[in-house]
């Protein structure tokens, strides 16, 4: 199952694993149950390359972003999508900075051509989502890749918003992170320089075995674990190991019907 030859992945020289796997997964099925032991060896095995692989906490990245503070608390945030909603969600937990949370519907998805296009996930589109003015807006995003999704955002305001708007990730690639600037004031927690996908590129963990991970016009998400080709450039010693692990833990987190 894949249709991702014109999303060829290079093996990148800093390949940043965000772990959203291993607490979710011990907090939905136990610490001893064998999802988490197995999300434990999935992690364990992706981070076994300590030269070109780092694998991110979520309370580490959380501390990055706050240490850049203070700010006041913004009258409103938008999270983008389920991540960006549980990013603000944990940020505001650690600086009270956003007490007013909403969830807007954006993603990305595959073109069909080698590309992404934007598109709302909300029946009302980006700009029911976008209604009113307010003194301060924050926008918060999981990562700033390719900043299709966060430019996106930011540019749908008008420039009086812009204007009283600050951007926040956890992380993402300096150069995408760079377009957003160019917008509005972003703080990121990890910056990592160099060329998209072949210098530097980001993953979250839970992509690996979630179907939620690819999106595709008219068809169900994919995982990464459906792109075997993927994991062969990520992890080029490993990838038989990661694969098989994948594939098990996926059977236990999504049976099938």
């Amino acid at each position: 199952m894949t249709d991702g030859g014109a999303y060829a992945q290079p093996t990148p020289r800093e390949f940043y694993i965000h772990d959203d796997l291993t607490d979710e997964v011990a907090a939905e099925a136990g610490p001893d149950s064998p999802a988490a032991r197995l999300a434990r060896e999935l992690i364990a095995r992706v981070a076994a390359d300590r030269v070109r692989v780092r694998v991110l906490t979520l309370a580490e990245q959380v501390e990055r972003v706050a240490t850049q503070g203070p700010h006041a608390p913004f009258a409103l945030t938008l999270g983008i999508g389920r991540a960006g909603e549980r990013v603000a969600r944990a940020l505001d937990a650690r600086t009270g900075w956003f007490p007013h949370l909403r969830r807007v519907g954006l993603t990305r998805e595959e073109d069909g051509a080698g590309g992404y296009r934007l598109v709302s996930t909300d029946p009302g589109g980006l700009d029911a989502q976008l209604d009113g003015r307010y003194a301060s807006l924050a926008i918060v995003d999981d990562t700033v890749f390719s900043g299709l999704t966060m430019t996106g955002l930011v540019g749908a305001l008008d420039e009086s918003q812009r204007a009283r708007t600050h951007a926040f990730c956890l992380r993402g690639v300096a150069a995408s992170i760079a377009q957003v600037a160019a917008l509005c004031p972003i703080t990121a927690g990890v910056a990592a320089p160099g060329r998209l996908l072949d210098e530097v590129s980001f993953i979250n963990a839970s992509g690996l075995v979630r179907r939620i991970a690819i999106r595709r016009p008219g068809q169900r998400p994919l995982a990464f674990l459906d792109r075997p080709e993927w994991l062969r450039a990520w992890f080029p010693a490993d990838h038989a190991e990661i694969l098989a692990l994948c594939r098990r833990l996926n059977a236990l987190l999504e049976p099938p019907a």
